[in-house]
C-alpha cells in the first residue's frame, strides 16, 4: 500500500509539472489570452478534467507553488525556537520562501508571471488575491506567535511590507531579464530592507 500511494503521488506531481510546462510554453508561443485550458491539457496529454483536478483556473497555473510558500512561512513561524526575536523568525520564513523559488525561476514560470501581471488583468487580479491570502495567513501566524508584541494591524503591516518588498523586487529583476540567482539576490536584499524596521519591534 505505501508503494502504491508513493507511485500515485509521484504520478500526480509529474502530471502537475507537465501542465505547468505546457502552459509556460503555450503562453509564451501563442499568448496568454489565445491559450485555452483545453490547449494546455492537450499539450500535456491529459484531459480537461485532469487539468481541473490540479488547477481551478488558467491563472492558477501561473501560481503553481504559491500555496507551498505560504505553508513554509507559516511553518517557520510556528516552529520558531523559544524566545526567538521577530526579525530572526521572519528572516527564516523569508529564506524558506525564497529557496522554494528555485524550481520556478529556471523554467520561465516566474518571468512569464512577471510579464503577464502588468499586461493581463485576469492574471493581475489572481496574483493580488493570492498575495492577500498569503499576507493574511502569515500575519495571523505572526500575531499568534507574538501576542504581546504585535496587534493585528502591526502584524499585517509588517508582513505586507516584507512580502510586498520581496514581490516587487522579484518582478523588477525578472522584467530586466536577470537570471535566477540575481533575482533571488534581489529578493533577499529587499527582504533585508523591510526587516530592518522589524528590529524596532522587539
Amino acid at each position: 500500500m505505501p508503494d502504491d500511494v508513493g507511485r500515485r503521488e509521484r504520478k500526480k506531481l509529474l502530471t502537475r509539472q507537465a501542465l505547468v510546462d505546457a502552459a509556460v510554453r503555450l503562453f509564451t508561443e501563442r499568448g496568454y489570452d489565445e491559450t485555452a485550458v483545453a490547449d494546455i491539457a492537450e499539450a500535456a496529454d491529459v484531459s480537461k478534467r485532469t487539468f481541473f483536478l490540479h488547477f481551478a483556473t488558467k491563472e492558477d497555473v501561473l501560481l503553481a507553488d504559491g500555496g507551498v510558500r505560504i505553508d513554509l512561512a507559516v511553518q517557520a513561524i510556528e516552529g520558531r525556537r523559544p524566545g526567538a526575536p521577530i526579525r530572526e523568525v521572519l528572516a527564516e520564513a523569508t529564506t524558506c520562501m525564497i529557496a522554494n523559488t528555485a524550481g520556478e525561476l529556471p523554467n520561465g514560470l516566474a518571468a512569464l508571471r512577471a510579464r503577464l501581471v502588468v499586461t493581463t488583468p485576469a492574471v493581475q487580479a489572481r496574483v493580488l488575491h493570492t498575495m492577500f491570502v498569503a499576507q493574511t495567513r502569515i500575519a495571523a501566524a505572526l500575531r499568534k506567535a507574538y501576542p504581546d508584541l504585535l496587534d493585528e494591524v502591526t502584524a499585517a503591516g509588517v508582513v505586507g511590507a516584507l512580502t510586498g518588498a520581496i514581490s516587487a523586487a522579484a518582478v523588477a529583476s525578472l522584467q530586466l531579464g536577470e537570471p535566477p540567482e540575481p533575482t533571488r539576490a534581489a529578493m533577499r536584499h529587499a527582504a533585508e530592507i523591510a526587516l530592518d524596521y522589524v528590529e524596532t519591534l522587539a
